[in-house]
């Protein structure tokens, strides 16, 4: 029996399209149709789907509305589509605050220049959510963590969170060894920079961290979010108006600081070069062929030349495996390498493929993660 879905627009078109594409797949069942945000409601109390894919703007009831609505009576899975513009961001980072867990943009087109490609990867998005077995509520981060420049309309903490990344086949969800998940002891390294890397549900999971970090914090941090170019803007600027710390979209140029986290622009590359005392960013088109933009495997590689072994990477909740490779580079010079657990991740394919494999030293959850950060790097 399939992952049963429940398709939500006003249009017709797009309603009948994204349910000919769910349907193609054999692992996919398409149990229910709505075209509005309050028939939504309604039919998820009445059919239980497993995933809805969700629209933002429509008469009636609006998508973000519909999403409250529905993870405050029957929780499940949403996945929103989106516009790429910067109220389309704005909006999306609303529906995942409402409690959406991921997102896709709504014209196929700007999914993937493929169609094939456009498709696959939007069955896979679904049958991932579909997929998870629990929810989890949400710890926002209390009002002293926010800036006092910051106001309601400025900034509202995200309860869920998503981004985007190309398909790739989910791994077994295996358990991680007896690594811990508590606030873990500090080694004594002395470090240089904080790298974190992640994928969906990693808007959550970055400000979960980013809001615990103190506006003295000893070191650059360097983000990379699987996200497209017209989101990374508004991220960034919604993180800046909640994290004591400065938060930033990276440009060419900028001098690393203390206290500062620069994050990758999306569709682009993020990397390193020698300059003052922590080194500068330089942002790159990267090489059409590479899958993600910005990529962590990219920037976790760079710091490696720059940094060698004194950095501390951090892979949170994502799809796939990018970072694997980055970080064993980051590992090979002495650098130390945690993952997220299992238990506190939207998709563990990330954290999984530097656990399974031995890169990751510690898995830690997201509720810790912050706390475990300052006490190992926080000292210099």
């Amino acid at each position: 029996m399939g992952i049963k879905v429940l398709v939500v627009d006003d249009s017709s078109f797009f309603r009948r399209r994204v349910s000919e594409i769910v349907s193609q797949d054999p692992e996919l069942e398409v149990i229910g149709t709505a075209v509005n945000g309050a028939e939504a409601v309604k039919l998820a109390a009445e059919l239980k789907p497993q995933v809805i894919t969700m629209d933002i703007e429509m008469p009636v009831m609006d998508g973000i509305t519909a999403v409250k609505q529905i993870m405050a009576s029957n929780p499940v899975p949403i996945l929103m589509f989106s516009s790429l513009t910067h109220d389309g961001a704005k909006a999306t980072l609303d529906a995942l605050e409402a409690g959406a867990l991921d997102f896709l943009p709504k014209r196929f087109e700007d999914i993937a220049t493929n169609k094939d490609d456009a498709i696959a990867l939007l069955q896979q998005r679904i049958k991932t959510l579909g997929r998870r077995r629990l929810f989890r509520p949400a710890v926002r981060p209390s009002i002293a963590t926010v800036k006092p420049r910051a106001t309601a309309a400025q900034a509202v903490p995200l309860s869920r969170a998503a981004a985007s990344s190309k398909p790739v086949p989910p791994q077994p969800a295996d358990k991680p060894s007896s690594r811990s998940s508590a606030v873990t002891r500090a080694s004594g390294k002395k470090y240089k920079a904080l790298l974190i890397g992640t994928s969906t549900g990693g808007p959550v999971a970055l400000q979960k961290v980013l809001t615990q970090l103190p506006a003295n914090y000893p070191h650059p941090i360097l983000l990379i979010q699987h996200m497209p170019a017209a989101f990374t803007p508004t991220f960034a600027t919604r993180l800046n108006s909640l994290c004591k710390i400065e938060v930033k979209e990276a440009q060419s140029g900028d001098q690393l600081r203390a206290g500062c986290a620069y994050l990758a622009p999306g569709g682009m590359q993020m990397m390193l070069e020698r300059s003052g005392s922590f080194g500068r960013i330089k942002v790159l088109a990267g090489k059409p062929e590479m899958n993600y933009k910005p990529s962590v495997d990219i920037t976790f590689a760079s710091a490696s030349k720059l940094f060698g072994g004194d950095v501390l990477a951090v892979v949170l909740t994502g799809m796939g495996a990018d970072g694997r490779e980055g970080a064993r580079m980051l590992k090979a010079t002495g650098a130390n390498i945690w993952a997220q657990d299992e238990a506190s991740c939207v998709v563990y394919g990330m954290p999984q493929a530097v656990t399974n494999t031995g890169i990751a030293t510690k898995s830690i959850s997201i509720e810790q993660m912050a706390e475990s950060i300052l006490k190992e790097t926080a000292h210099g």
